[in-house]
């Protein structure tokens, strides 16, 4: 179940405390602030599925959200499916949904909430591209703090798939 916690806005002072946001002034941190909505989700809710569009940038600020291949015959919650955990560890935000800037703009990966409760700043990626066109040096920042997350993800899946075949090659044997 999906709980929208208002209409209020994401403050300044929380912006400047996410990573991706850092390096930015309070004038662009009050524009990206515009573009914010801030939603709560419960244990076990969806946040976006894999192959959805991907029209948003997601900051997790609490919680914890599992990122899943969704299989064929499988239930989508299953935990075998789980590509990586998300966890907004001592107040430090995590970013997903990156997909919304490299084609084909589709959601790679299903996310989940996995603790009690989650809350997450949703961006759409149009206002935001928007705000890029008008001041560049701020998207050079933003994405320049996203290929780090990419890459990082990107170290994450190789892990994994080394550690499935890994598996599976000890257990022919």
């Amino acid at each position: 179940m999906l709980f929208r916690s208002g209409i209020a806005m994401v403050s300044v002072s929380l912006l400047e405390k996410i990573d991706i946001f850092k390096e930015l002034d309070d004038n662009q941190l009050e524009a990206i602030r515009d573009c914010c909505d801030e939603l709560e989700f419960g244990r076990g809710d969806k946040l976006f599925t894999e192959d959805d569009d991907a029209v948003q940038i997601w900051i997790i600020t609490e919680g914890n959200v599992d990122l899943r291949f969704e299989l064929p015959g499988k239930p989508p919650a299953s935990k075998e499916q789980t590509v990586t955990s998300i966890k907004s560890d001592a107040g430090v935000a995590k970013i997903l949904g990156w997909s919304c800037f490299v084609p084909p703009y589709k959601m790679r990966l299903s996310a989940f909430c996995v603790s009690r409760h989650c809350k997450v700043i949703r961006i759409e990626k149009k206002s935001l591209t928007e705000l890029f066109e008008k001041d560049t040096r701020m998207a050079y920042l933003v994405l320049k703090y996203l290929i780090q997350v990419v890459g990082y993800r990107f170290q994450q899946f190789q892990d994994v798939v080394a550690t499935t075949m890994g598996e599976n090659l000890m257990s022919g044997w």
